[in-house]
């Protein structure tokens, strides 16, 4: 969007209006607001291209709630990214950017070449240049919560064993595995429960954000992102 659409955008931001042009076309819609900050309907179908080309799946193929999570997930995202101006955050590295960008190319068939990594790109919707920015983003959020969160959990002996026993090997007999010592897993079980652990208290976390903000939704008609023109 240009910038004459800018002054726009906030004139209508509490209004929750489509922007038009001169023409009268629509060319975007603001979709939700969060403590000021405008989530357009462009944001939102972008950011659904880059997640599926992210998961390897075809945007067409995602389902009306999975479109809904994709919105509550950028409000989240926006108010995670307040808390990354509010402290002395450090941002990915450029070396960890394009070694996530290398395992997404992977996981695409036909993307080792330059013309099939084009293809792929084409067929998600998006460009290098805009998947790399939506990965830096997903890894800049990582590490937020890790920083944030990741101190505060201890994960003990007793933990550990209690999943190796109740958990781990259950799994590994009903699969044909055999049996493994406990030494020998407890490092991949103690960073299993951690993540569990992490990822209860992000929950917490933004839960309490979002009691704390003003958040509204201005969802269309149809709750799904539609064609822009």
């Amino acid at each position: 969007m240009n910038r004459r659409f800018c002054i726009v955008l906030c004139l209508t931001a509490c209004l929750g209006v489509a922007v038009p042009s001169p023409a009268g076309e629509v060319l975007d819609r603001i979709v939700a607001t969060v403590n000021g900050h405008i989530i357009l309907q462009s944001d939102w179908e972008d950011s659904l291209r880059n997640a599926a080309c992210v998961d390897g799946r075809p945007p067409g193929q995602l389902t009306a709630e999975e479109r809904k999570a994709a919105l509550d997930h950028l409000i989240d995202q926006e108010l995670l990214r307040e808390q990354m101006h509010a402290s002395d955050f450090q941002h990915a590295s450029d070396k960890h950017v394009a070694q996530r960008m290398a395992e997404i190319r992977q996981q695409h068939p036909g993307a080792d070449s330059p013309s099939g990594w084009q293809a792929v790109l084409d067929r998600c919707g998006t460009t290098e240049g805009e998947l790399k920015q939506y990965v830096a983003l997903q890894l800049d959020l990582m590490q937020l919560v890790d920083a944030r969160l990741r101190p505060a959990v201890n994960i003990d002996s007793k933990s550990i064993e209690s999943y190796y026993n109740q958990e781990f090997l259950p799994q590994l007999r009903q699969s044909g595995g055999q049996d493994v010592p406990l030494a020998q897993v407890s490092p991949k079980i103690k960073e299993l429960l951690t993540q569990q652990k992490v990822n209860e208290l992000l929950v917490a976390w933004l839960q309490n954000l979002r009691s704390g903000s003003n958040i509204r939704k201005e969802l269309p008609p149809t709750d799904s992102p539609g064609e822009m023109r």
